[in-house]
Parts: C-alpha cells; structure tokens; sequence
C-alpha cells in the first residue's frame, strides 16, 4: 500500500499559460522540478502526476516518474487527483500543485502530519504570517483565520480578520507590526481519502461561487480542515513572465 500518495495535477490547456507543466525551467519541465521536490518529502510513499494529456503523461514518464491518466472534463485539480486517487491503494492524498517548483518537502510532510496526529482533521493545509501590506490588500493572496485549536474558520481574498479600530475603513488597511496576525493561505491540501471522495461529489456552495475558491466548498458542507502555521512561502508559476523571473533567481530562499 502507499499509505501517502502525492498527487500532482497537471492539465496542458491553462488560460493564461497554455502548455505550463512542460515549459522548461532551468533545463527541465517544471512538472519535473515539483515532482522531485514532493519525492524528497520523508512522510510521502509514492508520488503521481495526474494529467489529461498524453505529452505530461509521456514527460513524466521519459524522467522515470509516474502518472495516472485522467478525463478531460474536470474543472478543478482536486477533482483531477480524485480521479486519480481512486485507482491509487493509500490512506492519505496530498494535493502538490504543479505550478510550484520550489514547494519545499518539509511542506509536504507538515501537512501529512495535520492528519496524522489529529483524527479529528479530513483535510490540512499551511498558513504563512503576512508581513507587508500589498499581501494583505492583494485580491489573488487568500488569507485565513483559523480557532484556537487550528480548525480553518474561513479563508477569503479580503483581509480578515479586519482590525476595526485601526483601519476604520478599506481605504486604511494596512499591515502593522505587532497587531493580530492575518495569515496568507499556502494552497497545499492533504486529505484523508474518503474524505476527498467526499469532497469531490460536492456540490458548489454560494460561498465558493461568491469568493472562487473551493475550499469554501468544504467549509460550507462542515469538513474539518486543519491548519499550521509554516515559515516557508511558495512561488506560483502562472505565466511566462513568472518562468522569466524563476530563471533569474540565484538562490531561492522563500
């Protein structure tokens, strides 16, 4: 059995950067460079790409990786690694994006372990402290607030918690040292595998179609999400201007 499976979703026809997972990043596709960073993770057994597209398939597989082919139909990568998981003997599933080459493994192990030492968690997933105000104002950063025994209470692009008595209004949002942190949601999940069964036969909520993001899907239908705080932060790839900035870094360090 791989009792922890990583899955990685990837899809070749992205809006905004058609043919994403197999742009070259330093010399390899960037579907390799978030594969062997979810191999290096000490909790993971096995780690799969799960792709609609014969080029990934056949990528991943000339690198000596694994991958499992899935439908064309599917709107989103959970639903993707659903998919996948279904046909993959484990007892974990973690969600590893494929636009994140330098996802560091301690990530990944951090996330297994929510689900480890809680029983009481279906899903885990990080959070990093914000420390300048464009994070905070920034619709396309999703932000966190989560109970004292670190149950997700609700994730939205607005800042929240909102510091009423500084910011007064929209117009004076911004971050200040010291004041109760606003946490940036780190978009790594990890499921319990009947959970994310479950998960993926959900219907969307008016929460997720008001905010676009589906882990308000969960919230809504009254899973448990776990989360931790991480220092680590992740480097997204959504275009090819983001690909020119990754060649440019010397040393990553995020």
């Amino acid at each position: 059995m791989h009792r922890v499976a990583a899955i990685i979703p990837a899809r070749f026809h992205a809006t905004r950067f058609p043919g994403k997972p197999l742009a070259l990043l330093r010399g390899k596709p960037l579907i390799q460079h978030v594969y062997e960073q979810a191999v290096k993770a000490g909790r993971v057994d096995s780690v799969f790409v799960a792709t609609d597209d014969e080029r990934i398939y056949d990528t991943v597989s000339r690198f000596g990786g694994r991958a499992v082919m899935t439908s064309t139909v599917h709107e989103s990568g959970t639903d993707r690694i659903a998919e996948a998981a279904a046909r993959i003997d484990c007892e974990y599933v973690i969600n590893v994006q494929g636009d994140e080459p330098f996802i560091e493994p301690e990530m990944i192990d951090d996330v297994v372990d929510l689900l480890y030492n809680d029983d009481r968690a279906e899903m885990g997933t990080l959070a990093k402290r914000i420390t300048g105000t464009d994070e905070l104002l920034s619709p396309h950063v999703v932000k966190v607030v989560f109970d004292e025994e670190g149950f997700a209470l609700y994730f939205s692009r607005a800042p929240i918690p909102f510091h009423r008595d500084d910011w007064k209004d929209l117009q004076g949002v911004a971050f200040k040292e010291g004041r109760t942190a606003v946490f940036k949601h780190i978009g790594i999940y990890g499921f319990r595998k009947e959970a994310l069964s479950r998960f993926s036969s959900l219907k969307k909520g008016r929460l997720e179609d008001v905010e676009k993001l589906e882990q308000l899907r969960a919230l809504n239908a009254g899973m448990k999400i776990k989360v931790k705080e991480t220092t680590y932060d992740t480097f997204g790839i959504d275009t090819v201007e983001d690909l020119r900035k990754a060649e440019e870094w010397q040393n990553i360090s995020l």
